[in-house]
């Protein structure tokens, strides 16, 4: 099979699948990216750029459609440079998020077309309104009603979609979901696994080792979106409580999906402030290689991942297969992987104080609370698995492309 891959920032969610590909052999798989991405074996590249910027002044509604176009014409070039050399793809499977697969079925009106459905934008019901703490204008709900624009004619465009979890298939309407397969990205779960023996050197030189009371918080960037804030308040009544507990927490201080703080800095200095929180027993370790990263998984005795209804993060499916017991926000991108008291805990998503004593009853009682741990990987391995999920999409890939 020739299979056309597209994503902004390659191999993003396609990493495992494109291996899975290789290793079957007889299949040739084309990635088309923006420059300066990552080189992959057995991948052919090819690279756009949008031609301009964003108009300056355009209406704030339209910011992001309009760059979307653009997005989607550099790609549209590029697919038609492939086109001009012979490479006219089985299936071309492509992530919409930034536009790049807008103009892809004109490009290949007979060529079927896979979209990675991760996130449907609404004015209500999902992130936007979820947090009232920093309240929602009315143009904040015009303004991600408008964002979906480029999403509904990716969708509407697509022979088949792919979304990674059925809360974030439901955000779509109504009338598309029968075209949307709940198949995960999958994890593996051969290098994602728990390790008793682990141990992790911060900066300082202190060697810390599973066993101890390590309390981990990982994210993208430290942000209200995945409860960066809440996590904050619930640690000064955790550390009275447990005076052994270490946190630590991982994360960079980016804007990320919300909004950064008011009056400038970041979300950590914020809530460094406003908890006047200044223990040399929270660690910021901010972000780190993918060994350390798992490394912090592996010696946590309790983990923490909250987060507003949006998409659900690989780090609460490895810290599950790393045998976190994992303490996880009671949310519906959350309640559809953790069940409360069989495989995790589940917290109230703006509740502190409950917080902080869940994370204490984790650590008062490790040996209580160690079955959640089997239970979390289990769940991993029975639903969450890289070699499952690549085979139900090399299936699916199979099926569009006729060589079923």
């Amino acid at each position: 099979m020739k299979v056309l891959f597209v994503h902004q920032n390659c191999p993003g969610q396609f990493r495992h699948l494109l291996a899975a590909l290789r290793r079957e052999g007889g299949n040739q798989t084309v990635f088309l990216t923006r420059p300066g991405r990552p080189d992959l074996q057995g991948v052919l590249k090819a690279e756009y750029s949008p031609h301009r910027p964003v108009t300056e002044g355009i209406h704030s509604y339209l910011a992001g459609t309009e760059a979307a176009v653009i997005a989607g014409q550099g790609a549209a070039r590029a697919a038609l440079g492939l086109k001009e050399r012979g490479m006219v793809p089985d299936v071309i499977y492509g992530h919409p998020g930034w536009g790049e697969t807008l103009f892809l079925k004109d490009v290949f009106p007979d060529v079927p077309l896979i979209s990675y459905a991760e996130f449907y934008y609404r004015g209500q019901g999902s992130d936007v309104g979820f947090d009232p703490e920093f309240g929602t204008a009315f143009d904040t709900v015009c303004k991600a009603r408008a964002r979906a624009a480029h999403h509904l004619l990716a969708i509407e465009a697509a022979d088949l979609a792919v979304s990674p979890t059925e809360w974030q298939r439901a955000q779509f309407p109504d009338v598309f979901r029968d075209r949307i397969e709940v198949i995960p990205d999958g994890i593996d779960t051969a290098e994602v696994r728990p390790d008793p023996a682990a141990e992790i050197t911060l900066p300082s030189g202190e060697t810390i080792r599973a066993g101890a009371e390590i309390v981990t918080y990982v994210a993208r960037n430290l942000e209200p979106y995945r409860g960066f804030h809440i996590f904050m308040r619930a640690l000064p009544a955790l550390l009275d409580r447990r005076p052994a507990a270490r946190v630590l927490i991982l994360g960079g201080d980016d804007a990320g999906y919300g909004r950064p703080p008011e009056g400038g800095g970041t979300w950590r200095e914020r809530l460094l402030e406003e908890t006047g929180l200044a223990s040399d027993r929270v660690h910021f370790l901010g972000r780190v290689p993918r060994a350390g990263y798992l490394k912090v998984l592996q010696v946590s005795a309790a983990h923490v991942y909250l987060t507003y209804p949006f998409v659900l993060s690989w780090s609460m499916l490895e810290a599950m297969a790393a045998g976190c017991v994992v303490i996880g926000s009671d949310t519906a991108p959350v309640r559809e992987v953790i069940r409360d008291g069989s495989n995790g805990l589940l917290t109230d998503f703006f509740d502190a104080p409950a917080l902080a004593a869940r994370i204490a009853g984790v650590l008062d009682e490790p040996a209580e609370h160690a079955p959640l741990r089997a239970a979390a990987r289990q769940t991993i391995l029975d639903r969450y698995r890289v070699e499952q999920a690549c085979a139900r999409q090399i299936a699916l890939i199979r099926d569009l492309a006729g060589a079923g």
